[in-house]
């Protein structure tokens, strides 16, 4: 198995990330530093280390949801000290090399999925995944249906169009308008500044949906282990 497959079944970080880190000499097997990323670990026979703590398959992976709230990070640590989505892990998890498939920014809300699995993260994170992330959001007034037009064709995003994306009204009550809208696509704050071309502001986040897997049933702050089946439905992608 090649040494950034083999780190992120570790649940060490995703491919890329495991790769970098191999790049920057953290990782050494049989005590000694590698740099290539070709290098290929006997299961049976070799010992690999990052950062000098031994790191090992695990015997199975962990899959799970959670509701996160505002104000966390998706992050597994913060050097300005905010409170990140691993603080809100039960105990049993926290020593489990778990860490967050993507992100949902400070102020956003919703679903989450966390796992050891850096295989499966990295298949989801890939741009050509596709795999549709849905939420509910609130933005102040009411948007004229030219502009929707424009948001669900496509908008200038760091120099290049966003996908096209679905969009829901769901209510107007005069003051806010609150949609339902689907992309597939994981840029920095996407929707929020999608919204921003438009000239309206976002007031409220939610991910309630990623694929098939929808929130429920969970409080704020709230997590479970996936059932079979939604592990399944997953390692389709």
């Amino acid at each position: 198995m090649r040494i950034n497959k083999f780190l992120a079944s570790c649940g060490v970080a995703s491919r890329r990330n495991s790769e970098q880190y191999v790049l920057e000499g953290r990782v050494k097997v049989n005590g000694k530093v590698v740099t290539a990323l070709a290098t290929e670990i006997n299961l049976d026979n070799d010992t690999v280390t990052l950062d000098g703590k031994t790191v090992t398959l695990p015997k199975s992976h962990i899959y799970l949801m959670m509701n996160k709230p505002k104000g966390f990070i998706c992050t597994l640590s913060d050097d300005r000290e905010r409170k990140t989505v691993i603080d809100l892990l039960p105990d049993n998890y926290k020593s489990k090399r778990v860490f967050p498939i993507g992100r949902l920014d400070y102020d956003s809300e919703g679903l989450l999925l966390l796992t050891t699995d850096g295989d499966l993260a990295n298949r989801l994170m890939h741009p050509g995944s596709d795999v549709g992330k849905t939420y509910v959001c609130k933005v102040e007034g009411q948007v004229p249906e030219a502009d929707l037009a424009k948001l669900r064709k496509g908008v200038m995003l760091d120099g290049s169009l966003t996908k096209k994306a679905k969009i829901k009204l769901l209510e107007f009550d005069g003051e806010f308008s609150r949609f339902e809208i689907t992309i597939s696509e994981g840029r920095n704050r996407q929707i929020r500044r999608m919204f921003e071309t438009v000239n309206k502001e976002v007031v409220f986040l939610r991910r309630v949906a990623i694929g098939d897997l929808r929130l429920g049933g969970l409080y704020r702050g709230e997590t479970r282990e996936l059932k079979p089946h939604e592990i399944e439905y997953l390692m389709k992608f």
